[in-house]
């Protein structure tokens, strides 16, 4: 009987970790969502800088 009741107790204990490690994954990647939409925005209003270099000639 008691190494039944060790076993559910470390059952318990595997479940409550998997559930933090998801929760972290989870909150990394609305992190990263954000972080993307938060560029994919500032693109789209300001736009890209491109190499210019080869537009213009060099001065002497």
């Amino acid at each position: 009987m008691f190494a039944y009741e060790l076993n559910r107790q470390h059952h318990s204990e595997l479940v409550r970790e998997a559930a933090a490690q998801r929760l972290v994954r989870q909150a990394v990647t609305a992190r990263r969502a954000a972080k993307a939409a938060a560029r994919s925005g500032d693109q789209e209003t300001e736009g890209r800088v491109g190499e210019a270099r080869d537009r213009f000639a060099r001065a002497a």
